[in-house]
């Protein structure tokens, strides 16, 4: 039995962080009551005329700068002619002869290392409306969606991407970016990014590419992993079994990890492109793009060399801080305020994460800013504050707001390193406890550990840790 290798070509669809619709003033957002948010033009009445989304653009330029991609100066929108009920206009408003960005690459991390997956073309159109299946029976049209912004970013072929994980990276990867660049707000779950995996399989040797087929509005990392694993699984067994794989359009039932036919995938033919006769042609200058260059954020893979590079953490702690753009702002702001990296990192991963989950809250909306937290943590590094006491200080302030210094003020919280008051201490518990003091001195030296905890507790938490460890062992020899 022959081996067989798998190619997954990528279309992934991003709805734009706009404020209004493409080629109309009507607003985006996601649910609310159906068809409130339409008007002639996004509804493609006769006697309408489409203006272009100026926003909508700029992005759709940032995103391809961001992606590596060469600029099209000279662009334009045609007409894709399909008749489906979600497309009240019988055609979408696309681009097809002159995408605004073409022949880019996203850099992928995988087991191997590095991957380059080269991108094809990133082109701006319009969303459809959504079909609503109804309870009592029938369906019925939601067209609040038509005409919504959307970019879409297809890789090139042949494909670079040959297996279910580098699939799910490869989307990872590409939804941080526009997270990054603030075009696209990345919720999978209510469609603004959804993705259309194309499979072939093909012997091993081959250099004839198998029949492609598409997976449909995949809405996660998961089902986009398990789809391309599914589909390539059903392809070499329909193969083997002397099956002809059909081009065609598949949907995915996230229930039974199963793909199902849907139609017979059109060609590019099929659609009639023509160019859109209410649409002038686009035409960009230097100045425009090199602008738009400018704004460029720092991407999410050189954020993680130089977390790792310049501030010292591991890749897997920076991975922890580049997956949410809200934390890695976070720090970045705790870090400029002179706190430790590595210290920073680990007060917003422990205690942080847990307190703001609890609270429901992203780090900017906790009370406690950036400058706060490093304050605290001086606090523990000058012998302020013990560990232990720096605990109860951030819950405080997480609840309240207020300052490490005030809490540590108004509580009493300050450390005990007066080594004559913390030697009372020990004594005190080394008295209370003589049973324990008994199996230390026969060679039970783990009991000391006991005894500290207890000084500790004794002391309310102030008592400097080192201080206690050194004199407990001390009183303990001498007995």
């Amino acid at each position: 039995m022959p081996e067989y290798v798998p190619s997954v070509g990528m279309e992934v669809h991003a709805e734009l962080a706009t404020r209004s619709k493409m080629f109309c003033r009507c607003p985006v957002d996601f649910g609310g009551e159906p068809n409130t948010r339409t008007c002639p033009i996004c509804l493609g009445l006769p006697g309408t005329l489409p203006v272009p989304n100026r926003a909508a653009i700029e992005m759709v330029v940032r995103t391809s700068l961001a992606l590596n991609c060469k600029i099209n100066f000279e662009s334009g929108f045609q007409r894709k002619n399909y008749f489906y009920p979600d497309l009240p206009k019988g055609y979408q408003v696309s681009q097809y002869q002159h995408p605004l960005g073409y022949d880019g690459y996203l850099d992928v991390p995988g087991k191997g290392g590095t991957k380059r997956i080269k991108i094809r073309r990133v082109h701006l159109e319009e969303d459809t409306g959504k079909l609503m299946h109804l309870p009592q029976g029938g369906s019925g049209v939601d067209y609040n969606r038509a005409g919504v912004p959307l970019m879409e970013i297809v890789t090139e072929f042949p494909p670079d991407i040959t297996n279910p994980d580098e699939a799910k990276e490869y989307l990872v990867q590409l939804r941080q970016i526009l997270l990054y660049l603030g075009v696209c707000d990345g919720k999978m779950e209510e469609g603004s990014l959804r993705c259309e995996p194309n499979i072939s399989v093909r012997p091993e040797g081959s250099e004839t590419y198998g029949t492609k087929t598409e997976l449909k509005n995949l809405n996660s990392f998961r089902s986009v992993q398990l789809g391309v694993a599914f589909e390539v699984r059903r392809q070499v067994a329909a193969i083997e079994q002397g099956e002809k794989i059909l081009q065609e359009t598949r949907g995915w039932n996230e229930q039974r990890e199963a793909s199902y036919a849907m139609r017979i995938k059109e060609t590019e033919n099929d659609y009639r492109y023509f160019s859109d006769p209410d649409l002038a042609p686009m035409v960009l200058d230097d100045a425009f793009v090199e602008n738009l260059r400018a704004q460029l954020p720092e991407l999410p893979l050189a954020r993680s060399k130089r977390y790792q590079e310049e501030l010292g953490l591991t890749a897997e702690q920076a991975q922890v801080l580049i997956d949410d753009l809200a934390w890695a702002s976070y720090f970045e702001e705790a870090v400029t305020a002179g706190g430790d990296p590595k210290t920073v990192w680990n007060w917003l991963t422990g205690d942080f994460a847990s307190l703001l989950k609890e609270a429901g809250q992203l780090p900017q909306e906790s009370k406690v800013k950036p400058e706060e937290l490093v304050a605290m943590t001086k606090l523990i590094a000058d012998g302020t504050i013990s560990g232990k006491i720096a605990k109860d200080v951030f819950k405080e302030m997480v609840r309240t707001g207020a300052s490490a210094d005030s809490v540590v003020r108004e509580k009493g919280l300050t450390q005990i390193t007066d080594t004559s008051e913390i030697a009372g201490v020990v004594e005190k518990v080394l008295v209370e406890n003589p049973e324990t003091v008994a199996k230390y001195k026969s060679g039970q030296v783990s009991v000391k550990g006991f005894l500290v905890g207890q000084v500790m507790k004794a002391s309310g938490g102030r008592a400097n840790p080192a201080a206690v460890q050194q004199l407990v062992g001390d009183a303990l020899e001498k007995m």
